[in-house]
């Protein structure tokens, strides 16, 4: 049993789900010059993270990631392989890892409302990405950081129109059913 009560094949099948939507919504892509293309893969991240909190949702984002170094072709546009982690884009799969950590330890375990959501996608699944994913683009490409950063605003309003999506969608889904959650006794406000 874990310590939410759940036995463990519960909480591993919640991994494998939000694993496989991470995969799937790499499917949604928009090709941009500089070897990062904008993609539905951090909507996947955003909802993994208020959903499965900060314990379980690295596990579903590092399913991903090590289907990935094994060289399946689960990322965007079909991507996989170990040189994803060298190339431009590897920070922002790093940064997945501790977005979801961010988004789960903000959206707490208390009851998930709309701003606490929100602050948590917006923290967790866009400035902690950005945090780690520019810097690692910049010296990828020998683009200095500060270009780069600029560069990157372009991936801003997808990634808030996301961030948007996520937050309905789980207070939503809370509202409907709060057993997806793995926090007990949740109610949205």
């Amino acid at each position: 049993m874990t310590t939410t009560g759940r036995p463990w094949g519960s909480d591993a099948a919640r991994i494998a789900v939000f694993a496989a939507l991470i995969i799937a919504l790499g499917l949604v892509i928009v090709p941009l010059p500089g070897g990062v293309p904008i993609t539905g893969q951090t909507l996947g991240v955003m909802l993994a993270g208020l959903v499965l909190g900060p314990r379980l949702a690295p596990l579903s984002v590092l399913a991903v990631l090590a289907l990935a170094a094994a060289g399946l072709p689960v990322l965007a546009g079909g991507r996989g392989g170990l040189g994803v982690f060298v190339g431009p884009s590897a920070g922002y799969l790093i940064g997945w890892v501790a977005g979801v950590i961010v988004i789960g330890l903000i959206a707490g375990v208390q009851r998930l409302t709309w701003w606490r959501a929100g602050l948590a996608v917006a923290l967790g699944g866009i400035a902690t990405v950005y945090l780690f994913g520019i810097p690692v683009q910049s010296l990828v490409t020998g683009v200095p950081l500060g270009p780069t950063a600029l560069s990157s605003l372009v991936f801003l309003p997808g990634d808030l129109i996301k961030a948007v999506a996520a937050t309905a969608l789980c207070v939503a889904l809370q509202r409907a059913y709060p057993r997806a959650f793995p926090r007990t006794g949740l109610r949205v406000a």
